[in-house]
């Protein structure tokens, strides 16, 4: 089984025109659809699936300051201001809890790492911390003595993927937005040298604005249009439990697992250090801007030669506006989870809380990641393109920062002073 998100109906009528048409109908999509109704705009979502159907439904639910890159800390600061109003402002439950996140430090060097983090996060006055191994204890009793010290910010927070971006989109609905699945966008048209409009699988959309939020599909698209964007993904795996001892109400992540707790009771639980990285053709095209992260991250990734590469391989790098492309062949990106990542988590998990080995797991699942060379997404117009605008390339944090990259989105495209400043974000950066 895969997660299922919450039904968002469809818009009946393909628009003729409108002022924005919006690629994706994940967090960064459906928030950035949101934001330009509440601005006034005239916006079209187009989702070639289900809204939230891949990524934004499979993640693991943590909406969180700590631990992130420094560039990215004003924009989740924005964003946790919207996630700890948006259930009252949607007027439905999202499953936002402001419940903490706590990071296990398991090594003096570990420890040094999220000290050294520390220093950005008094910058912006979080109110992050270490606590020692005492203080650890006594968050998390079943856990006593394994750690000597853990990053702390208990105004971080967790919310439920199924539930808050389909209520994002439903709202923006609710706002004018015609969100139109199952309809796929094939490319973008032209006139005088800029963006005017976009050709889907039901009929052209004019718009003088275009944002591409299309997950992992977002570099094969810019490429049609001659547009590198240094993207490649990741595969993460996922399970949930049945309900569980509460261990921690919070997020929770060390080396063995990362775990968050949800409103049914149980656990979303994954590998807090194992993801699957696929060797394709996109491997070889991007591999001089990746290769210091990739140095980096090493430990964590399992490298894969397979079937990945021969799909990429075939898939055509142009097509047809007038025919069905590569979008419409996949609908909803459904890949099969690692049971070995998972297993070995699982037994991390239950290691160090025994009472887990009496859970049921109810349901596993993986999802693909957009990924950056810095992992730091790409929120930015397109000098080369003028109109079209990319948000994608989250690395494995849009959920959390979704809303507020849906706000800097709007502004970007409407013109306006941004929430924050977007030049660390911008295309041009690599």
């Amino acid at each position: 089984m895969t997660p299922v998100p919450d039904t968002v109906a469809s818009s009946i009528d393909l628009p003729r025109s409108v002022d924005v048409v919006i690629i994706g109908g994940g967090i960064i999509g459906a928030s950035s659809a949101y934001e330009l109704a509440k601005k006034g705009l005239r916006v079209a979502l187009c989702e070639k699936g289900r809204i939230a159907g891949e990524q934004s439904s499979r993640n693991w639910g943590f909406c969180r300051q700590q631990g992130r890159d420094p560039a990215e800390i004003p924009l989740i600061i924005d964003s946790l201001r919207r996630w700890r109003r948006m259930s009252e402002e949607l007027g439905e439950d999202i499953g936002y809890r402001p419940t903490g996140c706590l990071y296990f430090a398991d090594s003096p060097a570990q420890e040094a790492d999220f000290e050294a983090w520390l220093e950005h996060a008094k910058l912006h006055q979080l109110d992050s911390r270490m606590i020692n191994a005492a203080e650890v204890d006594k968050m998390i009793p079943d856990a006593a003595g394994r750690f000597r010290a853990a990053l702390y910010t208990a105004s971080d927070g967790r919310a439920e993927p199924t539930r808050a971006t389909p209520a994002i989109a439903r709202a923006a609905k609710q706002r004018g937005v015609h969100i139109l699945t199952n309809c796929a966008v094939r490319g973008l048209e032209f006139e005088a040298g800029r963006v005017s409009g976009v050709v889907t699988e039901r009929g052209r959309i004019a718009a003088s604005a275009v944002v591409g939020a299309g997950g992992v599909w977002s570099e094969m698209f810019c490429s049609r249009h001659g547009l590198e964007l240094p993207q490649l993904e990741t595969e993460s795996s996922v399970m949930r439990t049945g309900p569980a001892p509460e261990i921690f109400e919070g997020a929770l992540w060390n080396r063995g697992f990362a775990m968050r707790r949800r409103l049914d009771g149980g656990y979303t639980i994954a590998n807090g250090a194992a993801s699957m990285c696929d060797i394709t053709p996109r491997t070889f095209r991007h591999m001089s801007k990746f290769w210091a992260n990739f140095k980096k991250e090493r430990r964590r990734l399992r490298l894969r030669f397979g079937k990945r590469f021969l799909e990429d391989f075939s898939t055509p790098r142009n097509w047809s506006l007038h025919r069905p492309g590569p979008f419409e062949a996949t609908r909803v990106l459904d890949p099969e989870p690692n049971r070995q990542i998972l297993d070995e988590a699982l037994e991390n998990l239950c290691n160090m809380f025994p009472a887990f080995q009496e859970v049921d797991i109810v349901e596993r699942w993986a999802g693909r990641i957009d990924v950056t060379p810095d992992a730091v997404p790409v929120i930015s117009p397109t000098a080369d393109v003028p109109g079209f605008f990319i948000a994608s390339g989250f690395s494995g944090h849009g959920f959390g920062i979704g809303p507020g990259a849906g706000r800097l989105v709007a502004d970007l495209v409407n013109g306006d002073h941004p929430i924050v400043d977007p030049t660390p974000f911008r295309l041009d950066r690599f």
